[in-house]
């Protein structure tokens, strides 16, 4: 958990009055400093979840990946694109699930080049308890409702279509 400011103002409040009277006003400025700084927050909360299993929340996410496909495994591409990261990303994060011994990886006998990455027994138990503990503290959404949190993904829906993330409809 991160350490709480307590501060007496509210900091990115302050930044877009003062913003304002220097630059005019810019809404977008206040609203992605305060998703940049939700970001931290959240992801210091889950990684301080994950982090007794010894996982990082990509790890987890990649495990929670393996687990939902048909086989319990996935090419190493196809992990990348799912969790919408770059190769080398992926192939840190698969590594470090192997040597965990989460993870185990073979050639991909459909893919000459390919590999695939499959979860272990070991690596389905520790998901299940991340998930557990993951869902017991809302994935550090508790602040808000079901329906707020309904809200959040809609909100944002529109910019991960803008990035190219999906085909919206």
């Amino acid at each position: 958990m991160p350490k709480p400011l307590s501060l007496s103002f509210d900091p990115i409040a302050r930044a877009d009055e003062t913003w304002t009277q220097r630059w005019g006003a810019v809404p977008s400025m206040a609203a992605i400093t305060s998703i940049m700084r939700a970001h931290q927050i959240l992801l210091a909360e889950v990684d301080a979840v994950v982090k007794p299993y010894e996982l990082t929340f990509a790890r987890y996410e990649a495990l929670v990946l393996l687990t939902f496909s048909k086989a319990g495994e996935l090419p190493m591409s196809k992990i990348g694109e799912r969790l919408m990261v770059h190769p080398t990303s992926v192939t840190n994060t698969v590594d470090r699930l192997v040597r965990s011994g989460l993870v185990a990886k073979r050639p991909n006998p459909n893919d000459g080049r390919g590999t695939l990455a499959s979860i272990t027994d070991k690596g389905r138990r520790v998901c299940e308890a991340a998930t557990r503990d993951l869902m017991a503290m809302d994935f550090g959404l508790g602040a808000y409702d079901a329906d707020e949190c309904a809200e959040i993904f809609a909100m944002l829906r529109p910019l991960r279509i803008a990035a190219g993330d999906f085909e919206g409809g």
